[in-house]
């Protein structure tokens, strides 16, 4: 089945683009935007509405398949591409990306995929946002031509056997830490809530109010979870801890509150992304290796979880080679085409780094189910509830995308090995 076209409409994603740097500099909130300039290179306000492009690949019997081009919320920022401004993309899409993959087999999504990766405008790869987003299309593509699930033509492509049960979904908050946690309590989510931990302010000057806040997780988690719940606690600090703390991670102070994170989530296990930004992955990575063995050394079982300066897959390699963290975000829209999110997770396997497919709440629900599908076929430790930081929306789509597929294939499966069984009582 040969693709024909591919067409690009601009729209919008499931949140914004903020200006980290500014952010973090103490730019100040009015209402949900913030006063003050922007810094990073590309932000007209710090805080803007998110877009995305949308990619429509055309086959030759008329059926259409459909990707997102999305970026995350702190775009331009720990070495990532830069703003993703979807009318500026939209001729690359329906120009050199489309002459490339005009005329080509839409079985062949690996082939497909990788020469999207390759391909390059003006001496340059094209943005991450682009080979993201068209690398769905051609997913979805190569799906419905092969007659199979989006999760079979990934793990054809990588080798793997796909999981069986749903990969336990990590939710995010964003600021409304407090109640969109407690509808994560009593919907049993499993691994939560992130809670956007962003400035001095939220952490505390020592430390003190996220303390505070993981003690309320613990108690309210056990008045509001089902029967037999047992969360297991994701923070994101931004690199507030560094901010607070400061070098050397493995000193008392450090790991005497990482102790207390752990005393105050007990009997849950916890989890802190991005403890510090240390301004470069060479300096990220000798942070991370020093916070992790004063952790160890000390007995403490807090994990620590890879974000900032952690984009490509060569990073992911990098900090897995390192051992750097526990668990890896491979934070899906920066690695480019949806099958590098995939080989990054299989790029864990067999080391003591767990992989977590992640992403940004500036996604879509498009991009969101392609994600699901990658979880699945690689059998990830965790995958990200998105788009949006409403949290109801993103859990909903991520989690019946994985228990649809899951009740498709054993379907397919039930009816192969009846139909064999028939064929075999026939030769009898």
């Amino acid at each position: 089945m040969q693709i024909t076209d591919i067409h690009a409409t601009p729209g919008y994603s499931g949140f914004f683009f903020d200006d980290q740097r500014a952010i973090k500099q103490g730019a100040e909130q009015d209402g949900f935007t913030y006063d003050g300039e922007p810094i990073t290179d590309g932000f007209d306000e710090i805080r803007q509405a998110g877009e995305t492009l949308i990619v429509d690949i055309e086959l030759a019997d008329g059926t259409t398949h459909r990707g997102d081009c999305a970026a995350v919320q702190y775009s331009g920022t720990g070495g990532r591409d830069p703003l993703f401004q979807a009318a500026e993309y939209a001729p690359v899409v329906e120009g050199p990306v489309a002459e490339a993959l005009a005329g080509r087999d839409a079985t062949e999504f690996l082939a497909n995929a990788d020469l999207l990766e390759d391909l390059e405008t003006g001496g340059d790869r094209l943005h991450t946002a682009i080979r993201y987003g068209v690398s769905q299309a051609l997913l979805a593509a190569a799906a419905t031509a092969q007659g199979t699930t989006r999760t079979d033509v990934l793990a054809d492509a990588l080798g793997t056997a796909p999981a069986s049960d749903p990969v336990s979904v990590f939710g995010q908050s964003g600021d409304n830490r407090y109640a969109n946690t407690e509808k994560m309590f009593i919907k049993g989510v499993p691994v939560l809530p992130h809670a956007l931990i962003n400035s001095v302010e939220k952490i505390g000057e020592h430390g003190e109010t996220l303390l505070e806040y993981v003690e309320w997780l613990t108690e309210r988690s056990q008045e509001l979870g089902p029967d037999g719940y047992e969360p297991r606690f994701h923070i994101d600090v931004y690199g507030m801890i560094g901010e607070v703390f400061g070098a050397p991670y493995d000193r008392d102070e450090v790991i005497d509150y990482f102790a207390a994170l752990e005393t105050a989530a007990a009997p849950y296990p916890i989890q802190i992304e991005g403890p510090m930004d240390a301004g470069s992955r060479e300096a990220q990575i000798e942070a991370m290796v020093e916070l992790r063995t004063g952790l160890q050394e000390a007995g403490v079982g807090v994990d620590i979880v890879a974000d900032e300066w952690c984009n490509t897959f060569e990073d992911v390699q990098a900090f897995v080679d390192a051992g750097a963290a526990d668990l890896v975000q491979i934070k899906t829209p920066d690695l480019g085409g949806v099958h590098r999110s995939g080989q990054a997770v299989r790029y864990c396997e067999g080391t003591e780094t767990r992989a977590y497919l992640g992403g940004t709440c500036n996604e879509t629900e498009t991009s969101a189910r392609a994600c699901a599908h990658v979880a699945l076929a690689t059998d990830a430790a965790q995958v990200l509830a998105k788009p949006g930081m409403g949290f109801d929306e993103g859990y909903m789509i991520v989690e019946n995308e994985m228990r649809r597929t899951i009740a498709r294939r054993n379907r397919e499966q039930t009816t192969e090995t009846e139909t064999k069984a028939d064929e075999i009582t026939a030769d009898d």
